[in-house]
């Protein structure tokens, strides 16, 4: 009988119901199924991978080559005017290069640590070092990206450093070119290209250059915790900048500092002594920070706002990004800007104190001209506050025709011909009157003599007819904000916040906004740039783009009014013989307690501008004083409208003089413009107060009975006034003055051409309004709105 092992043995053998052995049966079946399965994979695998060095070649081949010029220049940015030539390269200068043998032991350790500790085992791309950096990112953020030195270096040299440029094609590219370099390079002239071209902030590039200016000393005398610093600023130089960022600087500090220490670079003893390092220590002076002077200060303030052009249309970086920057700029107005601005041979200055800020654009595509933001500004600022853009200052009477005249000739089709009563009047719900410059009132006048005039009544009157909501919209589509607009903004720029980014006026919106009367009611955005070219030859084309601001009507009647000031009105100082020509003086005014401070009482300004154009430039100018309290005189009123008339007068040499052409929704009538639909409507008085007139007047320069006061004559000289709308202008010498509020002299310092309100009071309607002494041939347009009416 068989034993108990030969049962079961008999038992495993015998076949199933089906003749089948099951579990041996199973066992090949399931190994089979592995072995398919691995063998899918490794075939999936070898495809895989030899898809990707296929994909791999096909995109290397196109990169660039290895250049030295390349690898050792900066990547420097150069900007072009707009006849092609270079007129700053930008970061090429501030830059001073170390030799190989005298990289020191210290910093080579750091940038390592930090940035690719298996610096000098890889070939140039360190596949564990990606997978570690992947696995450190998803884990606990990591401390290290997957680029090794090597491809940094690349990076910097051949491509751009903009994120959304960091695709498939350029990461296979980089990584070749690694690989070259790898084979061409020791790894110490790698490290030492590095070194010298990375950008550290505040214009500075190379980390030579970074320890003489940061702290005066040689890279090899730097403290441990100097050294961690340096090393950490290249990957987000303006973000750990320890100037302007002091806590985010020391964390990359301390965490260059960690990586030391994991790496065994530095003792815990030495690592807790730096850390507890102050981030500040050693650091000289920000005040005595001083940044590499660019080629020429001419295009200084230009190539500020052109940067920040870039951008906000790129993100590129113009100290890193190597572009070419082709901009706007015409550098023979800007050099003639300069030399009228920065010289007495064409202005008469009454100090070196005065500022000027002036912008000159094209009115038919935005392109910024020539701007300067500055006079006599000390040599080694760079790029420092360019007073063009700001909003802080108040441009006065230039503001009317952007925010009253325009709208009421736009929202309620009124013409220049209307009568409005210039008559006692206060800001709507208050208390608060609002005078004009010689505290008594014109009457029942016409608007073209009220804006040419320029009295406050009419325009605070207009302001309210067309209503906030409505006149806000209108400026809007001439880019020029307020955060809470008021009736006193009728005849001020004032705003209730500090904001210079964004609300308010400014010499560059307020040459934009004039332009738009200019070429028939278009408005184009300011524009710096035309054109940038990236260092892979590929382009961005910037083409103007307007937009409809207003009715062709609508400009031309306020430009065949501003035409007047000029001619007749509060802005002859700013004539030129025969340009054809509009604009409009602007005066600012103290409040009390300014005055009081100041200890004068009249004949002190903070601010005049003059806003002009022809049907080719715009032209906005702002005189004033860094420190507001510092009062224009009326000894250098005709600053701003001298420095409009030598630049203008310049510009429109060689250009084609003609005169504006009357659309065909307006019409001319005895002298006076109407619009076609309702010229019979268009002249009836804005208050029961003022006396009628007839419905169509005879011409627009005719008086008429004042309840008050006789309308003054309309003429600011001897001669007899010249219709602007008909003929070219008067002959007269382009240094033509304008009268004072008591005489004619032939000198045009007697008073301010103009005055507006710029008082506190801005926030409740109370805002006000002071037109200065603006010479308009009967007293100067002062426009006073008495300060301590507040």
């Amino acid at each position: 009988m068989p034993n108990d092992t030969q049962s079961r043995m008999a038992k495993r053998s015998t076949p199933n119901k089906k003749g089948q052995k099951n579990k041996p049966a199973k066992k090949r079946s399931a190994g089979s199924l592995i072995l398919k399965i691995i063998g899918g994979l490794v075939i999936a695998g070898c495809i895989a991978f030899l898809s990707g060095l296929a994909l791999f070649a096909f995109y290397a081949k196109d990169a660039p080559e290895l250049s030295e010029k390349k690898l050792d220049a900066p990547a420097s940015t150069k900007f072009f005017a707009s006849n092609g030539d270079l007129i700053m390269d930008l970061g090429a200068e501030n830059r001073e290069k170390i030799a190989p043998q005298d990289v020191p032991q210290l910093l080579e350790d750091a940038i390592v640590s930090v940035e690719d500790r298996r610096f000098y085992k890889h070939i140039g791309v360190d596949p564990i070092r990606i997978i570690g950096s992947a696995l450190s990112n998803v884990t606990s953020g990591g401390l290290q990206g997957g680029s090794t030195l090597t491809q940094q270096l690349i990076k910097l040299s051949f491509f751009s450093t903009k994120a959304s440029d960091q695709t498939l094609r350029r990461k296979a590219q980089e990584a070749w070119l690694a690989l070259k370099l790898e084979q061409q390079k020791s790894k110490q002239e790698i490290l030492t290209y590095y070194i010298n071209k990375v950008y550290l902030s505040n214009g500075i590039y190379g980390m030579q250059t970074a320890a003489k200016t940061y702290y005066g000393k040689e890279l090899k005398d730097l403290s441990l915790a100097q050294t961690a610093l340096i090393a950490g600023l290249p990957q987000a130089p303006s973000y750990y900048d320890p100037y302007q960022n002091p806590e985010q600087a020391k964390e990359r500090r301390d965490t260059v500092l960690y990586t030391m220490l994991n790496n065994k670079k530095i003792t815990e003893s030495e690592y807790k002594k730096a850390k507890d390092t102050k981030i500040d220590d050693g650091l000289v002076s920000f005040d005595n920070l001083k940044k590499k002077a660019v080629n020429s200060k001419i295009a200084d303030n230009y190539i500020k706002e052109a940067i920040v052009e870039v951008s906000e249309k790129t993100g590129k970086d113009v100290y890193t990004d190597g572009l070419e920057v082709h901009l706007n700029i015409d550098m023979a107005a800007q050099e003639r800007l300069y030399k009228i601005v920065n010289t007495d041979d064409y202005v008469n200055y009454p100090d070196k104190d005065m500022q000027v800020a002036s912008t000159l654009v094209d009115t038919n595509t935005g392109k910024v001209l020539a701007q300067i933001g500055g006079r006599n500004i000390a040599d080694d600022v760079v790029f420092g506050n360019n007073l063009a853009v700001s909003t802080a200052r108040d441009f006065g009477s230039t503001m009317k025709p952007v925010t009253d005249y325009g709208p009421a000739f736009q929202e309620l089709q009124y013409s220049p011909g209307r009568r409005i009563a210039d008559e006692p009047y206060q800001y709507t719900g208050t208390d608060i009157d609002v005078k004009n410059w010689d505290n008594q009132y014109m009457g029942n006048i016409t608007l073209r003599t009220a804006l040419y005039e320029s009295r406050n009544v009419p325009a605070t009157k207009l302001f309210d007819e067309v209503g906030a909501d409505k006149v806000a919209a209108f400026l809007k589509g001439l880019g020029i904000s307020y955060k809470s607009i008021v009736q006193s903004n009728a005849i001020s720029s004032n705003t209730d916040t500090q904001d210079g980014t964004k609300y308010g006026a400014s010499s560059l919106k307020m040459a934009a906004a004039y332009a738009a009367f200019a070429n028939g009611g278009t408005y184009y955005k300011p524009q710096y740039v035309s054109k940038i070219v990236y260092q892979d030859g590929s382009t961005d084309e910037f083409k103007p783009e307007g937009q409809k601001a207003m009715d062709k009507g609508t400009a031309y009647m306020v430009t065949d009014v501003l035409k007047d000031v000029i001619t007749k009105g509060t802005g002859t100082n700013a004539l030129i013989d025969g340009l054809y020509q509009a604009g409009k003086t602007g005066t600012s005014n103290y409040t009390d307690d300014e005055l009081e401070k100041i200890g004068q009482t009249q004949g002190v300004y903070p601010d005049i501008t003059f806003v002009g154009y022809t049907p080719q430039y715009a032209l906005s100018v702002w005189t004033g004083y860094n420190k507001k309290l510092t009062p224009i005189t009326d000894a250098s009123t005709h600053v701003a409208s001298d420095v409009y008339r030598e630049l203008m007068q310049y510009v429109s040499a060689d250009s084609d003089n003609q005169d504006w052409t009357i659309p065909n929704d307006l019409i001319r009538i005895d002298g006076e413009l109407y619009w076609k639909d309702n010229y019979q409507t268009q002249v009836a008085p804005s208050s029961s107060s003022a006396p009628a007139s007839s419905v169509l007047p005879s011409s627009s320069s005719s008086s008429s009975t004042s309840s008050t006061t006789s309308e003054t004559t309309e003429s600011s000289s001897s001669e007899e006034p010249v219709s602007s709308s008909t003929s070219q202008p008067e002959s007269v010498p382009s240094s033509s003055s304008e009268s004072s509020a008591e005489t004619q002299p032939s000198s045009s310092s007697s008073a301010p051409p103009d005055g507006e309100n710029n008082t506190g009071n801005n926030g409740n309607n109370g805002n006000n309004g002071n037109e200065n002494n603006e010479n308009n041939g009967n007293n100067a347009d002062n426009g006073d709105n008495e300060n301590d009416q507040q």
